[in-house]
C-alpha cells in the first residue's frame, strides 16, 4: 500500500501520537539519551507494544459496542460501590490531572515558542503574567471552541506530521553510531536505571489515551468489518510515535552540553553539534509537542467527564465546552501566572498510579468476554500476553503511587 493510501485510510490514531508526546516526554527521552546513551531504546520499544495492544483493545471495545471506556464503566452491572469508586479515581485521575497537566503542555509549548521568538513577561503589582503561555492557551481554547472535531483532526494530524518530521531529522542529523544503536535494544537493567525506565514506558502508556480512542473510534467506524482499519490505525500511529520519542532519545545521547535540565536546554546545545538548523528543527519540534499535547488533553478530558457523568459528548455540546473549557481555563491560569499546582499533580499522580493498572486489567478482561465481542473477544493466549502488560502497568501504577507516597 502506498504512503498516499495510508494517510488517506488513518482514523484518530494520530491524535494519541499527538498525545502522548508532550512536553513531558521530550523533557524525559532527551535526559534518557543524556544520562545512558541508547543502552533504554529497548524501554522505548517494549513501551510501543504495551501501548499498542491496549489502545487496539480500547479500539475494539469502542467499534464493535459502540460505547466508549466510561459509558462501558458507568453502565456495568455488578457491585455499586466498585463502579462508583472507579467512577470517581477515573474524574480525578483525567478530569482533574489533565487540567493539572494542562499547565505543563502550555508551558512546553512556549518553551518551543522560545527558540524562535520570547514574548515577554508582564508585570501587575506582586502578580507576573507570562505572554507567551497566556497567547498559546487561548489559542488552543479557541481551537476546540470552533467544535469543528474535523478541522481539528487535520491541525492535529499536520502537527503530528511535521513534529515527526522535526525530530526524527534531528536525529539522522546527529548521525548516530548504528552498531551502538542496535545494541540499545538489547535489555538491561541496574538501580539507576529504573526510574528513567519506568518515566520511559509510563509516558507512553497512558490511560487518558485509552478513553480517547475508544470515543474516537466510534465516531469514525460503524461496523465490526471495519476493525482492520482501527487495527492498521493505531499499529502506523503508535509506531510512529515510537518512532519519535526514540529519535530524541538519539538527539539527547548527541548534545555535548552539560548540565542540561529540559528539552529547551538540548535545542540550544544543539548549536554545537549542526549550527542553529538542528536546534530550530528541535524547538519546533517542542513547540508542536506542546500544542498537540495542549489539544488533545482538553478533548480527553471533556470526553471522559462527560461519559461518566452521562453528559452529551458532542464537541459542540454545552457540556463538552464547559468541561473542556474548565480544564484549558486552568491550565491557561496555572501557566501564565507561573503557578505549580502542586496539590492537583499530587492527586493526579495518585490517581493515574492506581487508575492504570486497574482499567487495564478491566479492559483486557472486558476484551475477553464473549457477551461484549462475540468472535471478537481475546483467545486465551492473548489473554495471557495481555496479563503480561497488565504486569508492566501495575509495576508503573506502584512506582507513581510510590513516588506520591515517599515509598522511593
Amino acid at each position: 500500500m502506498s504512503l498516499k493510501k495510508i494517510l488517506t485510510s488513518l482514523g484518530p490514531g494520530p491524535l494519541i501520537t499527538a498525545a502522548f508526546i508532550g512536553p513531558g516526554t521530550v523533557t524525559v527521552c532527551t535526559l534518557a539519551g543524556i544520562r545512558f546513551d541508547f543502552t533504554l531504546l529497548w524501554a522505548l520499544g517494549l513501551s510501543i507494544v504495551a501501548t499498542v495492544f491496549l489502545q487496539e483493545l480500547s479500539g475494539r471495545l469502542g467499534i464493535v459496542t459502540q460505547k466508549d471506556l466510561s459509558e462501558l464503566v458507568r453502565n456495568q452491572s455488578g457491585n455499586r460501590f466498585f463502579r462508583f469508586l472507579i467512577m470517581v479515581l477515573i474524574l480525578l485521575a483525567i478530569g482533574l490531572g489533565n487540567a493539572a497537566y494542562q499547565s505543563g503542555n502550555i508551558s512546553g509549548a512556549n518553551m518551543g515558542l522560545g527558540i524562535f521568538v520570547v514574548f515577554p513577561t508582564w508585570e501587575f503589582g506582586p502578580f507576573k503574567v507570562l505572554s507567551g503561555n497566556l497567547l498559546i492557551g487561548v489559542f488552543a481554547f479557541l481551537l476546540l471552541w470552533t467544535g469543528n472535531y474535523k478541522r481539528l483532526e487535520l491541525i492535529l494530524v499536520g502537527l503530528v506530521l511535521l513534529m515527526s518530521f522535526a525530530f526524527l531529522t534531528t536525529s539522522i542529523l546527529t548521525q548516530p553510531d548504528f552498531s551502538q544503536l542496535i545494541h540499545g535494544f538489547v535489555p538491561t537493567f541496574s538501580s539507576e536505571k529504573f526510574p528513567t525506565i519506568v518515566a520511559l514506558i509510563g509516558t507512553t502508556v497512558v490511560p487518558y489515551n485509552l478513553f480517547l480512542y475508544a470515543s474516537l473510534v466510534k465516531k469514525q467506524w460503524k461496523n465490526q468489518t471495519e476493525l482492520p482499519l482501527m487495527k492498521r490505525d493505531i499499529w502506523v500511529s503508535v509506531i510512529l510515535g515510537g518512532l519519535v520519542s526514540m529519535g530524541i532519545l538519539i538527539v539527547g545521547v548527541a548534545n555535548p552540553s552539560e548540565n542540561l535540565e529540559t528539552a529547551q536546554d538540548i535545542a540550544h546545545g544543539l548549536s554545537g553539534v549542526f549550527g542553529s538548523f538542528g536546534t530550530y528543527l528541535m524547538g519546533f519540534g517542542l513547540l508542536s509537542a506542546g500544542l498537540t499535547s495542549s489539544l488533545t488533553a482538553p478533548l480527553a478530558g471533556g470526553l471522559v467527564i462527560c461519559g461518566i457523568l452521562g453528559w452529551d459528548q458532542e464537541i459542540k455540546s454545552s457540556a463538552m465546552r464547559s468541561s473542556m473549557g474548565a480544564i484549558l481555563v486552568l491550565g491557561i491560569i496555572f501557566s501564565s501566572f507561573g503557578i505549580k499546582p502542586v496539590t492537583l499533580i499530587t492527586l493526579a499522580q495518585l490517581a493515574n498510579g492506581v487508575l492504570l493498572p486497574v482499567i487495564s486489567g478491566w479492559l483486557i478482561w472486558a476484551a475477553s468476554q464473549q457477551s461484549l465481542l462475540g468472535k471478537n473477544s481475546l483467545s486465551k493466549k492473548v489473554i495471557a500476553f495481555g496479563i503480561l502488560i497488565w504486569l508492566i502497568t501495575l509495576v508503573l501504577g506502584i512506582k507513581s503511587v510510590g513516588s506520591v507516597l515517599g515509598w522511593f
